[in-house]
């Protein structure tokens, strides 16, 4: 049997779409898998936190995932002396990130290369220190998984790796337990609700989605429940010059059955993001039913397909009139719902898990060659 450390040092609770995916995969691994066993090597708040979904023992490295510097240090360095001290054989690192070298081989997933396509949504220096981390974690892995065509284009090309280093595992939206919670199901949709999740990083687009809202009439603009804040929100300002308190409600971090009620009662998600590596929340609406209004950028039409409505993410009107066009056509809702339910059904987390699994075995049973 080979043992695998997998790097949680990131995983802290507040991280978002990268959690979901460590969440989903590793709790579909099995603790009696007859060829790998699994190890967590977690952040002092993970391990502090239940951690019941992970298939394995879980070690607490005393590093803080929230502080950036004792995190930097851990991944360059702290993974790598982990995987030796505690014997491993491979070592996953999930979120971007990983040892800038390591004698045990490492499988990294790489999500997207925001900081390299646009660095003007990286806070200052943060940019160029993400870079040159992503850029050693990346030279160091043996494999790099990655969930879209798009940022595997983007690993090949910006990062020089060989396409054969480059594995295609793309995500899932389904409903994770195949149910919605109790009461979900009963909740009527609602016909002038829409919805946006998500940080509050510029490239989310949120404030474009805001003047969007206040160039529909007042009389026909729906109201939006916007999630993801933590702490001050900095879009309260924009609503304010806008005028739009009566239509906007600013959240914080949701519970799941808190997130599932909206995505139930919304008329539509709206997801005006200018960059992405997948792109998760329209998935996950779809899978629940909920039409999609998108960015008309590729990787969102590598994930939505016919399902959702497309949007210009630097253009307000447009993304105006795509908003009007949704609201105003029953018909045109019921079809994206309908689109949307098919379009993720061809997507699962079973099968996420399954391709990551094999990856992880290939890689840990391959020999060494060039790179």
């Amino acid at each position: 049997m080979k043992r695998v450390l997998v790097d949680l040092l990131f995983f802290t609770g507040t991280k978002g779409g990268m959690e979901s995916y460590v969440r989903e995969v590793y709790s579909r691994l099995s603790l009696d898998d007859p060829e790998l066993e699994y190890v967590a090597l977690a952040s002092s708040e993970l391990a502090a936190a239940d951690v019941s979904w992970f298939p394995g023992r879980v070690i607490d490295s005393g590093v803080s995932g929230e502080n950036r510097v004792a995190w930097a240090r851990g991944e360059l360095f702290a993974v790598a002396r982990a995987a030796r001290r505690h014997g491993a054989d491979l070592v996953h690192c999930p979120a971007n990130f990983g040892p800038m070298r390591s004698r045990v081989p490492v499988v990294l997933t790489l999500h997207d290369l925001l900081a390299f396509r646009h660095p003007e949504y990286v806070p200052g220096a943060y940019a160029r220190i993400i870079r040159t981390m992503i850029r050693l974690a990346a030279r160091a892995a043996r494999r790099i998984i990655t969930a879209s065509e798009s940022s595997r284009a983007d690993i090949v090309s910006l990062l020089g790796i060989s396409p054969e280093r480059v594995i295609l595992t793309p995500l899932a939206g389904s409903i994770p337990d195949g149910s919605a919670p109790a009461g979900v199901a009963s909740v009527r949709r609602l016909d002038t609700q829409l919805l946006a999740v998500g940080n509050r990083m510029p490239h989310k687009g949120f404030e474009t989605l805001l003047e969007a809202l206040a160039r529909i009439d007042p009389e026909r603009r729906p109201s939006l429940v916007v999630t993801g804040s933590h702490g001050d929100d900095p879009l309260a300002p924009v609503v304010e010059r806008l005028g739009l308190g009566d239509h906007v409600d600013l959240r914080g971090w949701l519970s799941g059955d808190e997130l599932e009620q909206l995505y139930a009662e919304s008329t539509a998600l709206v997801f005006p993001t200018r960059f992405e590596g997948f792109g998760l929340p329209p998935l996950e609406a779809m899978a629940r039913g909920c039409p999609v209004i998108v960015s008309d950028i590729p990787v969102m039409h590598e994930v939505a397909g016919d399902a959702a409505v497309y949007a210009d993410p630097a253009d307000p009107d447009a993304i105006a009139r795509a908003i009007r066009s949704v609201l105003d056509s029953p018909a045109e809702r019921e079809r994206m719902s309908r689109a949307g339910l098919a379009r993720a059904a061809g997507y699962s987390w079973e099968k996420t898990a399954a391709a990551t699994r094999d990856a992880l075995l290939e890689t840990v049973s391959s020999p060494v060659t060039d790179r």
